[in-house]
């Protein structure tokens, strides 16, 4: 037998009387060999990158995507737990929003980075649904893993998906009920966004927080064109009082106060200036200076200034205006000359602010004071500061505006950090309400759509001859772990509660029965009135379809070494 020859390191070890240390061993990245097994140089710093390929990227590519959806499982249906998040700064976010925990988690690996852009982009265009979706991902992907171990090709599984979800579909615009809503009669809006607020922080008062969103999106929406701007939807938030504290308000909230203590802090039939020009003398664009060597020079320049001033404040007081809104701010001077003249005023009020106040009150933006004219001016019926407890935390409300295109959900809470959550769920309800007038039909939750859809597609798959029907089953097998996680979620036996609500879905032909969540004693969905939007169940089952088709097809993943 040949000896090998101990390595320069390894003698000198030795000779101290030590065990030798080798460098770890490296999965170095190579494309080719050459005869004598030497690998070809093809990519730059070959040496440094790693390879997983086949079947091993495969599996680690799931494994990534399942770790990441069992983060959110947990925090599905109304029973749903919250997650508490810190950032590197310190700042803490505590929420039961999968968007939000997403993107606050900071996932490195590539494939979880896929799902987070999965359910940001279900929040984009939805608004809602941002954890099922990823629970539903999660599942398609964990049956894929069994399909693979039993030697079915990547391509195949994607394209039994592919099938399974278009009968999904399917079967979900046959089992959807179209309602028939008004501005004066809107229940059904309303039970519709109960649903969605259910699972969120504010559920104890989820009837109160309903009607205001419902009413606030009506308020802004065109029903002709069946088009709502959620811009024109304000929701703004102060800490003190109750989350029931929370009010519409149908004209703007703004953070900002009357400038002076002195000036009325009440404006009945308000006629407002918004201004984007600032209370100050011109000033040249040029360098320049300035030599004042006498009194009389200095006399004469703030005899100027003071007519600039009073020039300014009697061009507001012209146009007929009672209450000025600037963007800019404005000195002592200007303050008083104001304050003397009674035109109670606003400073250092933001631009967009300053736009949603235009819409509301059916004003002008005006931009010089040789402009400012009567019918620039905005109109409003009140005008009040309001102050906050024993704090000195002042706002300003806007109401009874000429046009109501313009309103505000003013929140209340305990804390920051749940003022912020009912702002994220407030948005996720506006957003429903607004899906809901462009497309009004609905589907019924707990699970029932996700049962009904798994019950089809595992029907449709008898009469698919090749081996797609295995990913048809296996895709109506993962639409099951929704009304899994809810059942688990809500303290009761996961399994034999889905086998017993799907056993008298296929016997009675009753598509709405679902997993009884809230413990109300009957499954059927319709007399517990949980609703969902028939476009968010379409768009969570079509974009989780895409992006596990798209992890599927990964089979060679080359990754670059650390620098």
């Amino acid at each position: 037998t040949r000896r090998r020859r101990a390595t320069p390191r390894a003698r000198s070890a030795a000779e101290e009387g030590r065990t030798p240390r080798f460098p770890p061993p490296r999965a170095a990245m190579s494309l080719a060999f050459d005869e004598y097994g030497r690998p070809f140089i093809i990519v730059r710093d070959q040496g440094e990158k790693t390879r997983l390929k086949g079947l091993d990227a495969q599996k680690a590519n799931i494994l990534a995507a399942k770790t990441v959806a069992k983060v959110l499982r947990t925090s599905l249906g109304p029973k749903g737990m919250d997650k508490m998040l810190q950032s590197p700064d310190g700042e803490v976010t505590i929420t039961n929003d999968g968007a939000t925990i997403l993107d606050q988690m900071e996932v490195e690996h590539e494939i979880g980075k896929l799902l987070v852009e999965l359910s940001q982009s279900q929040d984009y265009e939805i608004g809602d649904g941002t954890t099922g979706v990823v629970v539903m991902a999660g599942s398609l992907l964990e049956q894929a893993e069994l399909l693979l171990d039993r030697g079915i090709h990547p391509i195949r599984i994607a394209a039994g998906y592919e099938m399974a979800s278009k009968v999904a579909k399917q079967r979900l615009q046959d089992i959807s009920k179209d309602f028939d809503y008004s501005k004066n009669d809107y229940e059904s809006l309303v039970k519709t966004c109960m649903t969605t607020l259910s699972s969120k922080i504010v559920g104890r008062c989820k009837r109160k927080m309903a009607e205001m969103c419902v009413e606030a999106v009506l308020a802004v929406a065109d029903l002709e064109r069946r088009d709502v701007n959620l811009d024109l939807i304000k929701v703004e938030g102060r800490v003190g009082g109750h989350i029931e504290d929370t009010q519409l308000v149908h004209g703007i909230v703004i953070d900002k106060e009357i400038s002076h203590t002195q000036m009325d802090k009440k404006i009945e039939d308000a006629k407002i200036a918004i201004l984007t020009c600032p209370f100050e003398p011109p000033k040249p664009k040029t360098k320049h200076k300035v030599d004042i060597d006498t009194v009389e020079k200095f006399e004469a320049l703030r005899k100027q200034e003071q007519e600039y001033f009073t020039d300014m404040v009697q061009k507001c007081k012209d146009s007929g205006a009672n209450l000025i809104i600037c963007q800019w701010g404005f000195d002592d001077e200007a303050n008083h000359l104001l304050m003397h003249h009674k035109l109670p005023a606003v400073r250092w009020v933001g631009g967009v602010e300053l736009e949603l106040i235009a819409i509301a009150t059916g004003g002008r933006i005006v931009p010089r004071f040789q402009e400012l004219t009567a019918d620039k001016l905005g109109k409003a019926g009140m005008v009040r500061e309001v102050m906050f407890g024993t704090t000195k935390d002042r706002m300003l409300y806007i109401e009874e505006c000429s046009n109501s295109k313009a309103v505000t959900i003013f929140v209340r809470g305990g804390n920051k950090m749940i003022i912020e959550e009912t702002k994220r769920s407030l948005h996720d309800a506006l957003c429903v309400a607004r899906n809901l007038i462009r497309n009004n039909r609905i589907v019924y939750g707990g699970g029932s759509a996700e049962m009904a859809c798994s019950l089809a597609v595992e029907e449709a798959a008898k009469d698919v001859p090749g081996v797609e029907q295995y990913a048809m089953r296996a895709f109506a097998d993962a639409l099951d772990a929704v009304p899994l996680a809810l059942a688990e979620n809500s303290g009761m036996q996961p399994i034999s509660t889905l086998t017993h609500v799907k056993t008298r879905q296929a016997q009675e032909g009753n598509p709405y029965l679902g997993v009884d969540a809230n413990d109300e004693g009957t499954n059927d969905m319709q007399e517990q009135n949980v609703f969902e939007t028939l476009v968010g169940k379409q768009q969570q089952i079509l974009l989780a379809t895409q992006v596990v088709k798209m992890i599927l097809k990964i089979d060679d993943c080359i990754t670059a070494g650390e620098q």
